[in-house]
């Protein structure tokens, strides 16, 4: 099931959004400005952004360029009552993918909101290559020099996410929810012994690096 967080400060489009979204079978996370989305995004993976431009505290062009610089690649589709070209220009250079005018019309939403994820889903790698190390998800293997190595799945997606995203930390809890799932009884200590199986598992590589971050989690690094 795919998470779209709607980001929007009237209560009354944010419940048609949510409506609207949960009858096609999304999940559905919900926040009133951009600092507030900000907190989800960091406790939850979401698969897609609705953002408002013009909200309290931080705004839709604020937080997309805060996500973009911040290393998150999930498709943004931007609303605003705003329809200009310069307008526009401003929510494009942020990073945002689509963008629509209010009001908005539901089944284009829909047909928008499919679009991103598809095309979202079509662009994500299966496998990631650098170096002389290929990382493939589908056979769940780690290619390089040495030999091939199939991992545990748990383990390879959580050396696959790190990797994924080089220098972007992520918390424990983020890594606990996208691969353990939201309802899991196992606590943040089952990453750090699927890390040190990694470790144990891989040794050193000339390609890459598994680095703790003290007191936040772990980052992949990339030589």
């Amino acid at each position: 099931m795919l998470n779209v967080l709607i980001c929007e400060d009237d209560k009354h489009i944010r419940r048609l959004f949510r409506d609207t979204l949960e009858k096609e079978g999304y999940t559905i996370f919900e926040a009133s400005d951009g600092s507030k989305a900000l907190e989800i995004l960091e406790k939850h993976q979401i698969d897609l952004l609705i953002t408002d431009v013009m909200m309290p505290h931080m705004d839709g062009n604020a937080l997309t360029r805060a996500l973009r610089e911040g290393g998150y690649e999930l498709p943004i589709l931007m609303i605003t009552a705003r329809e200009s070209m310069d307008d526009k220009r401003t929510g494009f250079n942020a990073g945002t993918d689509d963008y629509m005018v209010k009001p908005v019309d539901m089944d284009e939403m829909l047909l928008r909101v499919f679009a991103l994820l598809r095309r979202a889903k079509i662009a994500s790698e299966q496998k990631l290559v650098f170096g002389k190390t290929i990382l493939d998800y589908e056979s769940l293997t780690l290619n390089n020099e040495s030999g091939s190595i199939t991992l545990p799945k748990k383990e390879f997606q959580l050396l696959f996410k790190l990797l994924a995203s080089p220098n972007r930390i992520f918390t424990r809890a983020q890594i606990m929810d996208d691969i353990w799932g939201y309802d899991s009884e196992s606590d943040s200590r089952t990453v750090d012994v699927h890390i040190k199986r990694l470790r144990q598992k891989i040794g050193e590589s000339p390609d890459f690096d598994i680095v703790t971050v003290k007191g936040l989690g772990y980052k992949g690094l990339v030589k």
